[in-house]
């Protein structure tokens, strides 16, 4: 008796929950309407991490939503130049874009934060900073000036010092230097004589191979392997100052944004995270032998002199306190960044940096 009422009582039980999903799908379906965007891209196809970041983020979406939400990725030039993806966001050209924030630092000085500034924070330092020390919504109060939305889609991690024809042994030899360096850093390297210029990736190779340019900087030994920088320049320095990391953004057109059906939105902000884990990764696991490949076939691997790095602070410093004069924004950012800086670098100076160290001597002794 009590085992035919507990069948009775499963049998309801599973008629119930049959019936529920037989309801809740059709308002499920109803809450996820039928969209095709158009995502353009700053980079080329052949930088397929900074491209494929995109691609990956456009595939998660339409799979999370069973298709529902499809995302067509466009690379730079197939619809915008590289460098007017923001432009093209802003103004309805296309939904949605994937660039490096510090693109439009021409329009304000403020958008460097969103990728990197001369001695800021590392990849994990700014993941940071970006979650638990207010910089997504400081972004994004002053990215909704500018009509979009914005969503981190991946850092490249520590980025090197670019390619050089010529030897850099002091400052002075930094003078008249024509180099393909732009935003905020490119106006802290004005400081010490250089001639900044700021060119889209696909386009660095012929000016530098034509001599329009003396140097230029990129990602890291991956990307700029690719592109083949090592052809036409030498030497390759180190570290990129003025890119301890670089974070990658998704603007989304803020009104495109705001109409999405908030499990949408809860969708491409997963798929934006999961590109950019993707993208670090890529790179951390590429760089190596990209590094000694490029040794291996005559690179001349150099470190910035301490002059060098020690002019380059001071030269940041000065630019920090001449754009935070004149720029509320700026300033408010900047502060922020500044504060956190300086308790995630005394953190990493306890153990990160302690244990990094130790590696890196093992390393050099070759008993790793």
């Amino acid at each position: 008796m009590q085992r035919r009422r507990l069948l009775r009582r499963t049998a309801l039980g599973a008629t119930t929950a049959v019936a529920a999903t037989g309801l809740a799908a059709p308002a499920i379906a109803q809450s996820m309407p039928a969209l095709n965007w158009r995502f353009t891209s700053s980079f080329p196809k052949s930088l397929d991490t900074l491209w494929g970041a995109g691609e990956r983020m456009a595939r998660i979406v339409a799979e999370a939503t069973d298709n529902k939400f499809q995302i067509r990725t466009f690379a730079a030039g197939e619809i915008v130049p590289g460098l007017q993806v923001l432009d093209a966001v802003q103004n309805g050209t296309v939904e949605m874009g994937g660039t490096a924030s510090y693109y439009y630092f021409g329009k304000d000085p403020t958008f460097a934060f969103g990728t990197a500034v001369p001695f800021g924070l590392n990849t994990r330092q700014f993941q940071a900073w970006l979650k638990f020390g207010g910089a997504d919504q400081l972004l994004n109060d002053f990215y909704k000036t500018y009509k979009v939305y914005g969503i981190a889609t991946g850092n490249t991690a520590g980025q090197m010092g670019g390619w050089f024809r010529k030897e850099i042994n002091t400052v002075d030899d930094l003078k008249g230097l024509k180099m393909r360096i732009g935003g905020f850093a490119g106006m802290v390297m004005a400081k010490l004589g250089v001639v900044p210029q700021q060119i889209a990736g696909g386009d660095i190779y012929p000016a530098l191979e034509k001599g329009t340019i003396d140097a230029a900087e990129w990602v890291g030994p991956y990307d700029d392997q690719k592109l083949g920088f090592n052809k036409i320049a030498p030497y390759y320095y180190y570290p990129g100052w003025w890119e301890g990391s670089a974070m990658l953004h998704t603007f989304v057109g803020l009104d495109k944004w705001n109409e999405l059906p908030k499990s949408y939105q809860t969708i491409v902000r997963a798929a934006c995270e999961d590109a950019g884990t993707w993208m670090t990764a890529k790179y951390d696991a590429d760089n190596p032998k990209a590094l000694r490949e490029l040794v291996a076939g005559g690179t001349k691997l150099l470190p910035f002199s301490q002059a060098i790095m020690d002019a380059s602070f001071a030269a940041a410093n000065q630019v920090y306190a001449e754009t935070s004069a004149k720029n509320a924004e700026f300033k408010k950012v900047y502060d922020s960044m500044a504060a956190f800086r300086k308790e995630e670098v005394l953190w990493f100076r306890v153990v990160e940096n302690t244990f990094d160290n130790y590696m890196a001597r093992q390393s050099a002794a070759n008993k790793l």
